[in-house]
């Protein structure tokens, strides 16, 4: 085992509550950096580039190493807009541990509350400032009530050194310290090992009340998280987690990644590929060196590969591990300067190496080819377009932000695909069944070798995989199904790779053309919380978002109400909550999955989108007959097919 020389840290925090201010504090004090920039006069050290200065919020994560006493640590700085959340989680398979900044006027945010969850399912310890603590209207009693109802009561205020009384109150939280306080360790100083592992365990959640413009509260941070922080253990074998991916100003890619095993050189080999360059970045500065160890961050050219959420085994072998957060909403891509379609596509497609989330595609609706791409919300929607004129020198605009729907099918149903213009020959046949909602697409083989070589399988699975194929309702991505190749046959003189891909996606889409096709509609977990005096108007709210609910609690002056409903009725509604509760109410909404679309007549019809006229996606099959390959249509193709079984 290799004990780790450095721990990676992660500041997170809703839009506003002060984050990129304390990231700022914490390296200055820290010694990393020499003067304290701000927010306000777009000079702060994370936030160098021209768009995150000029909008004065952080859209790129970056990272930067700092040093207290013999501990080491490399600092991730992370957006804290709802529309970059992406970007966010990137960074959170990375953490050994992380600050989440809670502004003491506002509380606890929906935002806030999506991170904690997340930070939950990634099982990353946290400590916690409350920011603003010196403003007019601060109540901490409140504040601390509020973190223990919402977030944990193991959140717990560090912002004086423990004493007797407050190690007793934590021992509630946790066995080992509780032991150590009956054995007579009454303070911090003498319960730091059993303090830090209470903190690794995620039972206690480390609370600093302070102001990190004033830097109040931003020393005694660091003394805890230099104080309870604990090296991790890594395997000798290489393994790493790619976080995010850039390319530099000169076109170089650079994956980045932290070391999660054994060590890296530069000339190590990966796969077919290998290590060019290793650069440890500082903000923007870059220092080059020749290897990094179990637990480090870096940055490597010579991959072409990887994708943020990526592991990668000491063989080259790369497994990719999906985000939490996805994107509800589509967008219509439009070229406003003459750029021809595939130029701008090829463009977008090197920008959604770097953010996975954008999805770009090309469809076709009324006869005109589209390109479409996924997005968080509308604030990202105007930083991409100025990233793509500033980067690609391409002008583009958007469409209106629509809802991101996705396409299953309810039962079983086999798919066929032949073609065989002249010297070619693929036939493939698959059965496609429904699958566990989110589970996407997989993909298995069930024909027998007999059949078909095991290498023409190999190629079908990884034709089926490779592309986002899309339902034949509204042209939506397909998704919750399992795709099986039951047989399929192969020509020893005239079958060539790419026919393989025209036959495995024509069986696909005459499969879809058979089955009984269901649209699908993101949903939100919802946590209502108004003055009881308005329960009666968000109980009549939820019904006519075409929402639904558990049994609310409710107290003398409070109700929190908790269900689910559409994206596309609740997407709007926290504004509504602010404004009939005179801010007095919240809703915090988490994506919680696709379910049957509740109006999906009505969404196919605004749609429109013509299958038939989809020449990217046919149903049909080729056929040859006299040596000139003919169109069969997909209902006409079961009576053609050469596989009989």
């Amino acid at each position: 085992m290799i004990c780790a020389k450095e721990n990676t840290i992660g500041i997170l925090a809703h839009v506003d509550a002060g984050k990129t201010t304390l990231t700022e504090a914490v390296l200055f004090k820290a010694g990393a950096i020499r003067r304290l920039g701000r927010v306000d006069k777009k000079d702060s050290w994370f936030d160098s580039h021209e768009l995150e200065r000029s909008r004065g919020i952080t859209i790129f994560s970056k990272q930067n190493p700092f040093t207290l006493g013999e501990k080491h640590f490399t600092l991730v700085d992370t957006p804290g807009h709802i529309d970059f959340s992406a970007e966010m989680e990137r960074t959170l398979g990375v953490l050994d541990y992380a600050v989440l900044v809670i502004d003491g006027i506002s509380g606890v945010q929906s935002h806030t509350e999506t991170i904690w969850h997340l930070l939950k399912e990634y099982g990353i310890p946290v400590f916690i400032f409350v920011n603003k603590s010196d403003r007019d209207g601060f109540d901490k009693t409140n504040i601390i009530s509020e973190l223990k109802s919402i977030l944990s009561e193991g959140c717990t205020d560090f912002t004086e050194p423990l004493g007797e009384s407050q190690t007793e109150d934590i021992s509630m939280f946790s066995e080992g310290i509780l032991e150590a306080c009956l054995e007579g360790k009454t303070d911090e100083n003498s319960l730091i090992s059993e303090i830090a592992d209470a903190i690794i365990k995620r039972e206690i959640f480390p609370c600093v009340f302070g102001s990190a413009l004033k830097g109040d509260g931003v020393d005694r941070l660091l003394d805890i998280t230099e104080k309870f922080s604990l090296p991790k253990k890594y395997p000798d074998d290489f393994s790493a987690k790619v976080y995010k991916i850039l390319h530099d100003s000169k076109g170089n890619r650079l994956s980045f990644l932290k070391i999660t095993g054994g060590k890296l050189t530069v000339k190590m080999p990966l796969g077919d590929e290998k290590i060019d360059t290793i650069q440890i970045f500082s903000g923007e500065k870059t220092e080059s060196i020749s290897e990094v160890t179990a637990g480090g961050v870096c940055a490597v050219s010579g991959l072409s590969q990887t994708s943020p959420g990526d592991i990668i085994g000491s063989d080259g072998t790369i497994v990719n591990k999906s985000p939490k957060l996805r994107p509800l909403l589509s967008a219509k891509v439009e070229i406003l300067d003459g750029t021809d379609i595939h130029t701008a596509v090829r463009k977008l497609r090197i920008l959604s190496e770097e953010m996975p989330e954008l999805s770009v595609r090309t469809v076709l609706y009324a006869k005109q080819e589209q390109i479409q791409i996924s997005v968080m919300g509308k604030i990202q929607l105007e930083i991409l377009k100025s990233l793509v004129r500033d980067r690609f020198g391409i002008d583009i605009g958007f469409g209106s932000c629509t809802i991101l729907y996705k396409e299953t099918i309810e039962s079983p149903v086999m798919g066929y695909g032949h073609y065989e213009p002249l010297r070619h020959y693929a036939e493939t046949q698959l059965r496609i069944e429904p699958a566990e909602r989110g589970s996407g697409i997989t993909a298995k083989s069930e024909c027998s070798l007999d059949f078909l070589d095991s290498n023409y399988q190999n190629l079908i699975l990884t034709h089926i995989l490779e592309k986002e194929h899309i339902g034949i309702l509204t042209g939506s991505p397909l998704t919750d199904v399992n795709i099986i190749l039951t047989a399929g046959r192969a020509h020893l003189k005239h079958t060539e790779g790419g026919d393989f891909r025209e036959a495995t996606y024509r069986a696909i889409r005459q499969g879809l053309e058979k089955a009984h096709s269901v649209l699908l509609e993101p949903y939100y977990s919802f946590t209502l919380r108004v003055p009881v005096e308005c329960f009666g108007r968000a109980v009549a709210d939820i019904q006519r978002l075409c929402g639904e609910f558990e049994p609310p609690e409710m107290t003398e002056t409070r109700a929190v109400i908790k269900g689910f409903g559409p994206v596309s009725e609740f997407m709007d509604y926290p504004e509504e909550v602010t404004a009939y509760t005179g801010g007095r109410g919240s809703v915090s909404l988490r994506e919680c999955g696709y379910r049957p679309c509740h109006n999906a007549e009505k969404v196919i019809e605004n749609i429109g989108y013509e299958k038939e006229r989809d020449l990217e996606n046919p149903s049909s099959s080729v056929f040859c007959s006299h040596g000139a390959g003919f169109e069969v249509k997909w209902q006409d193709v079961d009576d053609f097919r050469h596989i009989k079984n």
